[in-house]
């Protein structure tokens, strides 16, 4: 497997997964302030203030070839979240779906389904990857329900996994998609995203 290349875009009816640049830096501080996600002390969203660094700091990832960041660009044009490729695993294949946050104003819709779907189908299709793994806070609910949404199987808890910035230490929810599981998968999610709302 190799990963890249780095302009990858990903493009579906209701999101296209654009790479990652500074361009995306203002809409994306307006997509965070509009949650006020990074007051949520079981995951991590950039303040608006810190947009740009966060930015930086998943560019300087991808050159070093352990990340490959996306911004998630809704049907009307605007940047609401981010999301990446990320734990590369280039002998296995393997890879997870991570650093995931999008704007309360994109949840719940078929913006993040149809990016998941874009995402496990080239990781499992194109590149060929063995398992595709999501990995979350055991106790951040609506991120294991989403997950769980998409069919993928909880292969465990990492306990004491991470300290969270707040000090505390955080149980690591780990689920995966295997190249077994993707045709009923596949289908389950183009007909999420197919079905009328």
């Amino acid at each position: 497997m190799t990963l890249g290349p780095h302009d990858l875009t990903l493009t579906g009816r209701h999101v296209t997964l654009a790479p990652l640049s500074q361009d995306h830096a203002a809409e994306l501080a307006e997509a965070s302030a509009a949650g006020q996600m990074q007051d949520l002390w079981y995951t991590t969203v950039p303040s608006p203030d810190k947009m740009q660094a966060e930015i930086d700091r998943r560019i300087g990832l991808r050159d070093a070839g352990t990340m490959l960041p996306f911004a998630q660009i809704d049907a009307s044009g605007r940047a609401v979240g981010m999301t990446t490729y990320m734990n590369i695993d280039h002998v296995t294949p393997r890879v997870e779906i991570g650093s995931t946050w999008i704007s309360p104003i994109a949840q719940r819709g078929p913006l993040n389904t149809e990016a998941k779907r874009l995402l496990l189908g080239h990781a499992l299709e194109v590149w060929g990857c063995l398992a595709v793994e999501f990995r979350t806070h055991r106790l951040n609910t609506q991120s294991r329900r989403a997950i769980e949404r998409l069919g993928a199987q909880l292969d465990g808890i990492l306990r004491a996994h991470m300290r969270m910035a707040n000090g505390t230490l955080r149980d690591t929810a780990v689920y995966s998609v295997t190249q077994a599981d993707w045709p009923a998968i596949r289908a389950h999610l183009d007909w999420q995203i197919e079905r009328p709302r």
